[in-house]
This record gives structure tokens, sequence and C-alpha cells, in this order.
């Protein structure tokens, strides 16, 4: 019975599973845990981090790696926050649309180097997080965005209420951040073209004798990265409203923290983007819980993320054996049962 769930929706019901015992778990360990404000902490939170875990799982199926996406997040925060404060009368839907398409510019010089020019996505990302750090650092001038000099309505945007379920606040970063997510995992299901992505990750060999351009499958992918963080910039913007040159710091390890906790394949070929942005909330859950119980240390907070990653992908490694040794078990006992009838 096992053997014929596939494969991602057991990933998802473990992920879930997890979830659940992680706060069961938690509210044993800390007071007035399991409430509402709990949830809507969690949701700010993810609202950021789902956007960057989302366009890592993209390139992560690809059997690539963005190390630069935290840096992206950080340069098109900074720059979006200083285009509004000197043009504070810019449109909100403008304002968005230009973080997207900045990040996007980002993506296409990580997207180049790796699918055009052939070099390794590791070595590639972890220059240009660098580079656009150090772009970030130069152009910022020593200088930080302020709360005082934004505008009104986005400062006051991530805390917006959509709509509310007894003590939980649906509020609108959360709720786009989500409706992103659901988006690409319609495409990615649905959209033949955005299939070639899991056929590239899965066999790059095959798909290019299917007569798919696996190249330009792996820049596409880099470009929707670089505007998923662009999109995650605005946010941050948003959430934070004072940025500085180190805005974004740290986010490439939880991104990939979030894509491979959610069953993405670090090898690529197969995982989901729900699966990510369920791995996500499952990352900042366990990371505010562990500041609110107070007994481990905020250096061991990291520690715990990184074991969180070794995890993920053992047990990834476990389930598909298993799953690969019930099927042939399985097909060995239906093709004994067929020449014996």
């Amino acid at each position: 019975m096992l053997s014929r769930v596939p494969p991602q929706t057991l990933r998802i019901l473990a992920l879930l599973l997890v979830l659940f015992a992680v706060l069961l778990f938690f509210s044993t360990q800390v007071p007035n845990y399991l409430n509402g404000r709990l949830f809507n902490r969690i949701s700010s939170s993810v609202a950021i981090m789902a956007l960057i875990a989302c366009g890592q799982t993209l390139v992560i199926l690809t059997r690539n790696i963005d190390l630069s996406i935290g840096s992206t997040v950080g340069f098109v925060a900074f720059a979006t926050g200083s285009l509004i404060t000197n043009n504070p009368d810019i449109p909100p839907l403008v304002l968005a649309t230009y973080s997207v398409l900045l990040g996007a510019c980002f993506g296409v010089v990580n997207g180049l180097l790796v699918a055009y020019a052939r070099i390794p996505s590791i070595i590639v990302t972890l220059g240009t997080m660098a580079l656009f750090r150090s772009a970030l650092v130069e152009y910022s001038d020593a200088k930080s965005i302020t709360t005082n000099n934004l505008p009104t309505w986005l400062v006051e945007f991530p805390n917006t209420q959509l709509f509310t379920i007894g003590t939980f606040q649906f509020r609108a970063a959360f709720v786009v951040a989500v409706l992103v997510v659901f988006a690409v995992h319609i495409a990615l299901t649905r959209l033949r073209p955005a299939r070639k992505i899991y056929a590239v990750g899965s066999n790059p060999e095959a798909a290019e004798m299917a007569g798919i351009n696996t190249k330009l499958v792996v820049f596409f992918t880099f470009v929707l990265a670089g505007a998923l963080a662009g999109l995650a910039g605005f946010m941050f913007l948003a959430r934070f409203g004072t940025i500085t040159v180190v805005a974004g710091l740290g986010f490439e390890l939880k991104s990939v923290a979030s894509a491979v906790v959610g069953g993405v394949n670090i090898f690529g070929g197969s995982g989901s983007v729900i699966g990510a942005l369920i791995g996500a909330i499952l990352v900042d859950l366990i990371d505010m819980s562990l500041v609110r119980w107070q007994l481990v240390s905020e250096f061991w907070r990291e520690a715990v993320l990184g074991s969180l990653i070794l995890l993920s992908v053992a047990a990834d490694a476990i389930l598909m054996r298993r799953l690969v040794k019930w099927r042939v078990a399985r097909e060995k006992k239906q093709t004994k049962s067929g020449v014996s009838s």
C-alpha cells in the first residue's frame, strides 16, 4: 500500500508529521506556546523566506545551487528603499515590479555564467555572493535606509490584515507569498515548459536527446530565482524598514535548508515548492522556538540548522532506497504471480 504512494506525497506527509511533533514538543517546554501570536510571527517571517526558498528550489531541481540569493535580497531591499525614499510618489505596483526586475538582472548574471559559460554553479554563486554584497557596500556609501523615510503604505503593508480566523491573522505579505508559491507549483505540475525543469534535473543527457534546450532551462531557473529574491527584497524592506549592508545575510543557508528539509532532492530532479514552503515554516518554527526556549545558546542555532540539512538529505536517501526496494519486490511478486497463473 505504501509503495503505491508517490514519493513526493510521502515526503510532504512526513514533513507535516515532523511539524506537528515540533509543535507538540515545544508546547510542553514553553509556557503559553500554542496561540495566535506564534502563527502571526511565523507567517510574517515565512512571507520572506518562502519566496527565497521557492527560487532556490527551482535552481536545485536542475542540479544547481544559488549561494548569492541572500546578497540579491539585500541589494534589492536597499536599492528599492533608496528609490522610494527619493521618489515617494511611486505607485506600489511599480515599486514591486522594479524590485522583481532588479532581482531578475542578478539572476541573468548567474544564469549566463552557469548555463552558457559552463562554470559550476557553486563556484559562480559563491563569487557573485561576494560581488553583489560588495556592490551593495559601494552603492550604500556607508548609509542606511531608515523606516521614517519610507512611505506609510510600505511600512504598514506587512501588518495589513486581509482576514482573520479566530486569533490567527492572515496578513497581506504572507498571503501574497503563499499565492506566488502556489502559482509556481501549478506551473511546475501543469505547464509543459515548466515540466522541463524536472526533466533537466533528472537526466540532462536524456533531456538534450529529447530536444530540450537544457542551457535555456537552467538560465531560466536562475532568472526566476533572482526575480523571486527581488520580490523577497521588497518584502524585506517593507517588514524591517531599516536596511543596512548586512541585509539578507545568512539567507543562503536558510533557503537551502528550507528546500532540502521540504523534500527537494539536492541532486536535482525531484521535489516541490509546496514542500519548500512547509520546510521554510518548519525551519522558522524551530528557530523561533529555540529563541523562546532559552535553553539553547544562540551560537548553536546555526548548528541545529546545519543538522537539519544533513538529516533531511540522509532521510531522503533512505526513503528513496526503501521505495525502490518495495517496488522491485512488488514487481517480482507480480511477475511470479503472472507466471504461476
